[in-house]
């Protein structure tokens, strides 16, 4: 499966929640799947779409948050692992897409395929932890617990146009939406 099925595949299954998309190709794919005001595109920042996601969940605790991430991203702030357990806010979904690579640049291999983020999830204390082939994605996202689901798939982006919004755009209509 490719990056941009896998966005396709969990946009099928979001309806009202607040998403926020890691850095480059991730949030251009998503965008052309389905550009939306309740979508937050992360331009740069990266490792900080699960931190984003955190705040949104604690500020925000009668909205589902979803977070779209990458393993290059995760590798770069795994604290975030243990602060989002310690916080367990039952409104986050984290999904994480490993595709082994940095999205920007898919020629330049993480280390993710020598970690098992699973089991790094289960070790610090996530009880609700998948395989995105495991799960019915709307069950996991209304759970009562935060939730870590990894979908693994090839590296590689798509042929997708820039993000025609600016930043203060993104941020604006993201805002006014919640």
């Amino acid at each position: 499966m490719a990056r941009y099925e896998a966005i396709k595949e969990i946009m099928d299954n979001i309806e009202d929640e607040l998403v926020v998309c890691n850095i480059g190709y991730t949030s251009r794919e998503l965008y052309e799947i389905n550009d939306r005001s309740k979508n937050f595109y992360m331009l740069g920042s990266m490792g900080l779409a699960s931190s984003i996601g955190l705040g949104l969940a604690i500020a925000k605790p009668h909205e589902k948050v979803v977070v779209i991430d990458g393993d290059g991203s995760l590798l770069m702030n795994m604290s975030s692992l243990v602060t989002i357990f310690a916080n367990n806010p039952s409104n986050l979904t984290w999904i994480l897409i490993n595709n082994g690579a940095y999205g920007s640049d898919d020629k330049q291999n993480t280390y993710s395929k020598s970690v098992d983020f699973v089991n790094i999830a289960k070790s610090i204390g996530f009880k609700n932890i998948h395989y995105y082939d495991e799960i019915d994605l709307k069950e996991i996202i209304n759970s009562d617990d935060a939730s870590f689901i990894v979908y693994n798939t090839d590296a590689g982006n798509s042929d997708v146009a820039q993000i025609d919004l600016d930043p203060i755009t993104i941020k604006e209509r993201f805002i006014k939406s919640i």
